[in-house]
C-alpha cells in the first residue's frame, strides 16, 4: 500500500524530522561529540521505522518533494553569496595556501574513490560518492549529487551510500585529527609562539561592525537568493539544450560569488552575512530532511564491504597527506601541527568537527590563533566551491564513462 503525503505533509514531517534529532543530537553524547546533522540523525531513525513499515506489512510513502530541489539550489547559492574575495584576501596567504592543500586533497580523494570502484567493477561515480562529494563536501553535497547521480544516470543505492558515507567521515574525521597532530607535535617538539601575533598573516575584525537580522534584511538576502536562483536555472537550461550536463545549483552559486563581489567591491551595499547564513541552515536543514525521507537502506547492504574498504583506504590517505603535505606546505610550525588536525577533521567530515578537532589540541597544547582563523575561512566559505568545481572536472573525463 503507498500512502500519499501532500506538500504541507512531507513539510510537516520534514520538521519532525528535525525536531526530534536536534533533541536527540544533544541529548546522546556520542552524536554531539560527533557533530552529526540533526535531519541525518532523524531522518535516519525516520527511514528505518519506514524500512520496518515496508518489510513487515508493505506500506510505502510517496512524498511531494517539490520544494526539494529549490532548497538545495538555494543552500549552495548561500555558499556563493558569503565568498567575499575581500575576505578572502583578508585572511592573508596563510588562508589562499591552505585553500590551494585542501583543494589538492579533494582530488586525491576523488583519484582514490574511481580507481577504486573501478577495480571493483562499480560505476566510476560511487567513487566521487565516496570521495569529495561526501568527505570534504558533507551530508547536504553528498544528497545533491545522489540526486543528479540516480536521477540522469539511473545510479541505485546512491543516496543510501552518500549518507553512510558522509557519516562514517564525520566519526572518523573527529578520531584522526588529534593522533595526526599529537605525533607532528612530539615529533618536531613543536610549541605554541609566545605573545600576540601581529603577522599580516591574521584576520582582523572591526569591533565596531555590526550584522544585526532583521526582517528587512532578511528579506533583502532572499531578493538576492532567488534573483540568482533564477537568473542560474535559465542559464542552466540553455547549458543543459547544449548538452553539458551540470549540477543545477552550479551556475546560480557562481552567480552568487559574482553578485556579492561585486557589491562588496562598489560600497554601495554589504550582504549580510548573518542573514546569508540563517537562510543557508534553514534550507539545508529542510533539504536533507527530505533527502532522508526517502533513503531505502534496504538497497546498502550489497554495496557495504567496498564502501568500508574506500572508507578505510580514504583515512589512511587523509592521516598521510595531514601529515606529510599540509604540514609541511604550511609552515612545519605548531600552527601547521594545529591546522593538519583541523584539516583531518573537515577533510573526512565538516568544519565543525575540523574546529572540534582543533579545540581538543589546544586546550591540551596552546593556542593557535592563526588555525582557529585559516580553517574556519576555507571550511567554511570557500571549500565548498572549489570542491563543486574539481567534482565537475573529474565527471567531464572521458575515462568516468
Amino acid at each position: 500500500m503507498v500512502i500519499e503525503v501532500s506538500l504541507l505533509g512531507t513539510l510537516l514531517i520534514a520538521m519532525l524530522i528535525l525536531i526530534v534529532g536536534y533533541y536527540l543530537s544533544h541529548a546522546i553524547p556520542f552524536l554531539n561529540c560527533n557533530s552529526i546533522p540533526e535531519p541525518v540523525v532523524g531522518g535516519l531513525i525516520f527511514s528505518l521505522l519506514a524500512a520496518l513499515g515496508y518489510t513487515l506489512f508493505d506500506i510505502s510513502f510517496s512524498f511531494d518533494m517539490s520544494l526539494k530541489n529549490p532548497l538545495m539550489v538555494m543552500f549552495f547559492t548561500t555558499v556563493g553569496l558569503a565568498a567575499s574575495v575581500k575576505l578572502l584576501i583578508k585572511g592573508g596567504p596563510k588562508v589562499v595556501l591552505f585553500l590551494a592543500v585542501a583543494t589538492v586533497m579533494l582530488i586525491v580523494q576523488n583519484l582514490i574513490g574511481v580507481l577504486m570502484v573501478k577495480s571493483a567493477d562499480m560505476h566510476p561515480l560511487f567513487g566521487l560518492v565516496m570521495g569529495s562529494v561526501t568527505l570534504s563536501g558533507g551530508h547536504g553535497n553528498g544528497a545533491t549529487y545522489a540526486d543528479l547521480f540516480s536521477n540522469i544516470y539511473n545510479l541505485q543505492g546512491v543516496l543510501e551510500i552518500a549518507m553512510a558515507t558522509a557519516t562514517f567521515g564525520l566519526v572518523l574525521g573527529g578520531l584522526i585529527g588529534g593522533p595526526v597532530t599529537e605525533r607532528l607535535i612530539r615529533k618536531h617538539n613543536l610549541k605554541p609562539s609566545q605573545g600576540k601575533d601581529h603577522s599580516d598573516n591574521m584576520v582582523t575584525y572591526d569591533v565596531d561592525d555590526k550584522d544585526t537580522v532583521t526582517p528587512r534584511r532578511m528579506m533583502e538576502t532572499l531578493f538576492l537568493l532567488v534573483g540568482c536562483m533564477l537568473a542560474g536555472s535559465g542559464l542552466h537550461g540553455l547549458l543543459v539544450a547544449a548538452g553539458l550536463v551540470i549540477p543545477a545549483f552550479l551556475i546560480p552559486l557562481l552567480l552568487a560569488v559574482l553578485v556579492t563581489n561585486l557589491l562588496d567591491f562598489s560600497g554601495r551595499y554589504r550582504v549580510s552575512t548573518a542573514c546569508v547564513d540563517l537562510w543557508g541552515t534553514m534550507s539545508l536543514s529542510i533539504f536533507l530532511a527530505m533527502a532522508m525521507m526517502s533513503l531505502r537502506v534496504w538497497e546498502l547492504f550489497s554495496l557495504a564491504g567496498p564502501m568500508l574498504l574506500i572508507i578505510g583506504v580514504q583515512v589512511i590517505a587523509v592521516m598521510m597527506f595531514c601529515y606529510f603535505v599540509t604540514f609541511r606546505v604550511m609552515g612545519k610550525t605548531y600552527d601547521a601541527a594545529i591546522i593538519a588536525g583541523g584539516h583531518c577533521g573537515f577533510a573526512m567530515g565538516a568544519t565543525p568537527t575540523a574546529v572540534a578537532n582543533m579545540e581538543a589540541l589546544v586546550s591540551r597544547h596552546g593556542p593557535s590563533p592563526q588555525a582557529f582563523l585559516v580553517v574556519p575561512l576555507v571550511g567554511a566559505f570557500f571549500i565548498d566551491i572549489t570542491n563543486a568545481l574539481v567534482i565537475q572536472l573529474f565527471m567531464g573525463l572521458s575515462w568516468m564513462f
